[in-house]
Parts: C-alpha cells; structure tokens; sequence
C-alpha cells in the first residue's frame, strides 16, 4: 500500500506552521549538539512554558494536582517532561520518548600528544560510524571540564564564525594505492581518528615539546585548564557548523544529529503544544546512550524514568508498589526513534514494499531488531490498531517501513527496554538519508506530521 507524498496536502497555513517548526528545529540542532545541551536547551524551554523542578516538587511535599507541569533532567543528560492528568497513574500515562546521544568521537582521558611539531587529541569513536566519513571535515569540541574544586568549564570551540576550527587529516590519494585496496571498515582504523590541534611552537624555550607547551597556554589562558583537567573532562567531537536548508525547494534539512534529535524535538514541540488538562498523565522522554545499548547511569536501561514515576505517585497521594506496577503495564508509548530512509542510489539495501520514503509522513516500525527480528519489540497487533486510529482522526501522515533488507542488517531502539514493564510499545519516527553520517537528511515534511502525531497520542492514547 502506497501513501501519499504529504507535500500534496498542505495549504499556506500548514507551509507556515512547517516553517516555522523547521526554522525552530534547525536553532535546536545548532545549540544541541551534546545530550547536555539538549537538556539545558530542553529545560529553559520547559521553565518559561511552565514546568516545575521535580525535585523542588519533592522537597516541597504537596501534593500535586491535574494539570501540573513537571520537569526532571537526571544527571543533565536526560530530561523527563510531564504534565499530570485527571485519572489516577495506576490507570496508566501516556509516553513519547526519544533518545539525544548522537554518534560522534569522545576524548580519551589523556588525549593530548606532540608529534613532529603537530599536536594532537587522541579520540575514541562513539556508536556506530563509518569512521572514513569523518576525516577532512571540519570539526568542533563540545563539552564539558570539570576541576578538582567542582568548577565546571562549558567548552564550544569551533562554531562561531570567529572560532578556529579541527581536522582530521587522511592519506593523499598519490600515495594511497595500498589503502584503497582496504575494505571501506579498514581504510581509517579508529586509533587513526587524530585530532590536529595546533602546529606552533613557542619562541624562546628550552621544552622539548614546545607546540604542545604552547597549547596548553592556550587552553589556560583561554578556556581556564590546564591538562590534567582532561582526567575529568567529558568533551565531544561533532562537525562544526550550523544545519541548513537542503535542496532548491527548501523542502530538507541537512545536519547533525538528526538521529535521534528529530524526534526528541518532534515531541517536546507536542507536549508544549499542549495547553488542557489531560485525563492522562501525559510524559516526554529524552534518554541517553541509546548508541550503545542504552546503558550507564542515564541510559533507559537505568531505572529513573521508574522512581519518577513512583515520586509523581507519592506526590499525587496515590503510591504503592502494586500501583506503581500496574501504572507501567497500563502505560502506552511511542519510541520514537529515525528509520532508515529509502535512497534510491542504494536501492539493493532496502525491500521497497516496505521502505520509509522522504515526505510520507511520520513512520511506524511494528518491529525493529536484526535477520530474524533479534533484539527487537515486536508491538501488538491491537496496538497497532489503535495507534493508526489515532493518526487517521487526527489527519496525520504515516506509514510503515522495516528498517532495510531482512537478511542485511537491521537496528534497535529503546523500545524493547520500556516493553520490559509490559507496556504497549511501538518504534514510531522520521525518515533519515545517510543515517550516522556526520551530516544527515530528513524531509521537513516528516518532522511537522512527526509533531502532529505525537501531539495526537498523547491526547487521544
């Protein structure tokens, strides 16, 4: 069953709110490149809408009624947004919840190293990348030091236009007959993702390594640490520069970090968008580490999305162990997570029955996993029902896709970790060209029926 291209649909009022959306997306990519700044960006927005701190919920101890706005940003990498409904938690809420980790390179903890009057950061990559797409680009540190007293440095080096920026360096191609016989896995290894730094020496000294000794400098002098700090560091590599409109009609965004950022950004625009009391609680989900299983203290394997939960459930003067259970298997969720768009310059990877297309709408992946559906949530088929329901009433675009060739790989979410609880589960997001590319491509049609669709569930679910 084919859809149609969404484009066909719209009147100037819609083109207007798509935009408006868009030029809103593209100012959150460029401010949130790290699942740090995500969060900062995601609570300031949270506060001037009319979210509350969870915690100073807590320490207050009053009881919360319908209506109340809520926000949680465990550890600063992870952000929860809830807004409390008219029924009971035990009778289940109603969730969206994307991830904000993108994959990137990290700083190893003693980066910093001289080499022929070249100085360098040793990185360790971070998720799944085609490490040979990251070299030559030109690259930004994100991130953050912290010093022995507490002091935190914010760290963007890169961005403004007045800024220095990174590079990677590879291999001329007059003297690249042996690695282009390399497999394209082979052709930069990873302990060969180098960061070139600096080239200066300093005048006047008797250190051996004096470029070296002059970045320090500049490190102290200009961003206040000094080498040790970047024991305690955690700082990013992503590309440097800002998203932009892609193709002569405006109709695509090219960036960074669409996945998964499209769709974190997709449902906070739907809950703030949402401005009655709902007779469901009603939770947006920002998770980290989903790139790598999902593990760690902020990743959705942790447990503080539950003891959230449970603390909402005290505040409302409703908890129990049994209640706090039953409301997580009453729950319905999208994991709203990229799929893999159809590219037709590498259509033998794809089955097109069952491919997402550019423009079609938001998508639904019943199922994720690899080959034989390992490692995935497979939804119900009621769920299923009532989630094509709810986007039918409300106007939205959708359609289905598997991500790619049954036999040719595949990929997983933060589905089958939420379905643990016994909740409805479904992988729901947009249609991603060149997924982990260090510049993606989605269509700004799938981002505004993504928000429109989101805002539905959490309504009518």
């Amino acid at each position: 069953m084919e859809r149609e291209n969404a484009w066909k649909k719209y009147d100037e009022k819609a083109l207007s709110e798509l935009e408006a959306l868009s030029c809103r997306y593209r100012n959150f990519l460029d401010l949130g490149k790290t699942e740090r700044e995500c969060a900062d960006y995601a609570v300031e927005l949270a506060k001037k809408n009319g979210y509350i701190s969870l915690d100073e919920a807590i320490k207050a101890g009053k009881k919360l009624e319908p209506g109340t706005k809520l926000w949680a940003s465990p550890m600063g990498k992870t952000i929860m947004l809830f807004v409390l409904g008219r029924e009971p938690m035990e009778n289940g809420i109603n969730i969206v919840g994307a991830h904000i980790d993108s994959p990137r390179m990290d700083l190893k903890q003693n980066p910093l190293y001289e080499d022929t009057d070249l100085v360098y950061l040793d990185t360790h990559y971070y998720g799944g990348i085609k490490k040979y797409q990251w070299v030559t680009l030109p690259l930004a540190l994100h991130g953050v030091v912290v010093k022995k007293d507490g002091t935190k440095i914010n760290v963007v080096i890169g961005e403004d236009d007045a800024d220095p920026v990174l590079c990677i360096s590879d291999l001329l191609i007059h003297l690249s007959a042996e690695q282009m016989q390399k497999k394209a896995s082979e052709v930069i290894g990873g302990e060969d993702l180098n960061l070139i730094i600096g080239g200066r020496p300093l005048k006047d000294t008797e250190e051996k390594e004096s470029v070296k000794a002059n970045i320090l400098g500049i490190l102290k002098e200009k961003y206040g640490f000094e080498e040790e700090d970047f024991l305690s560091a955690e700082i990013e590599i992503v590309p440097a520069g800002r998203a932009r409109d892609m193709g002569l009609d405006r109709s695509m965004i090219l960036g960074y970090g669409h996945d998964d950022r499209v769709c974190a950004f997709a449902e906070m625009e739907a809950i703030f968008a949402i401005d009655e009391v709902p007779a469901r609680t009603l939770c947006c989900l920002f998770a980290d580490k989903e790139e790598i299983g999902s593990v760690g203290a902020t990743g959705m394997q942790a447990k503080y999305f539950e003891n959230a939960f449970a603390e909402l459930m005290a505040l409302t003067g409703d908890y129990c162990d049994l209640k706090l259970r039953r409301g997580l298997a009453n729950s319905k969720m999208l994991s709203c997570d990229v799929s893999a768009g159809y590219d037709p310059n590498f259509a033998s990877a794809f089955e097109k029955k069952n491919a997402a297309f550019l423009g079609r709408g938001v998508c639904f992946n019943k199922y994720t996993g690899s080959r034989g559906k390992g490692g995935s949530n497979d939804a119900n088929a009621e769920y299923m029902a009532e989630v094509r329901k709810i986007m039918d009433d409300a106007g939205v675009s959708f359609q289905t896709a598997e991500l790619g060739r049954v036999d040719l790989g595949g990929g997983g979410t933060i589905a089958y970790i939420c379905a643990l609880y016994c909740m409805n589960v479904i992988d729901s997001g947009v249609a991603v060209l060149s997924m982990h590319a260090p510049w993606e491509i989605i269509s700004k049609a799938d981002l505004y029926e993504a928000m429109k669709g989101y805002k539905a569930f959490l309504l009518n679910a």
